[in-house]
């Protein structure tokens, strides 16, 4: 049965892809979601069939997508790091030559959370677009 990460747990819902949960990581620093494969146990690609990481590389590209539309990043980082969260997930970060983190990397750096209602409408664009996306 698959269950999210206790970490994982945390993150905001967005929508669920054919394969994929997405989840919004709270930084209004740079616009942030996550794709977590719906398989149990997996906690690296090796733990995925081909079929299975070419459903994740189109979702991973869906994604981008749905992030340049809507937040038109100067680039976007993609990458699966699980030292601390080991269960399979996939962080697609919107960059800008503005933001606190340029050129660095965003891991632990200060997140700023956005207002209640803020976090609410971009989580429902998101989701929103994606529906657009898969239609």
């Amino acid at each position: 049965m698959f269950e999210l990460h206790q970490a994982l747990q945390k993150k905001d819902f967005v929508c669920d892809l054919p394969f994929c949960t997405v989840l919004f990581e709270d930084n209004a620093l740079c616009p942030w979601i996550f794709l977590v494969p719906r398989k149990e146990n997996v906690r690296n690609m090796l733990d995925l069939t081909t079929q299975e990481r070419l459903d994740l590389m189109c979702e991973i590209e869906t994604a981008e997508r749905v992030m340049t539309k809507l937040f038109k990043p100067t680039q976007t980082n993609v990458a699966m790091i699980g030292n601390l969260t080991p269960q399979l997930h996939v962080h697609v970060i919107c960059r800008y030559e503005t933001d606190p983190y340029w050129p660095g990397t965003v891991w632990n750096q200060p997140a700023k959370p956005y207002p209640a209602t803020a976090k609410t409408e971009i989580i429902n664009r998101i989701r929103k677009e994606f529906e657009t996306c898969q239609k």
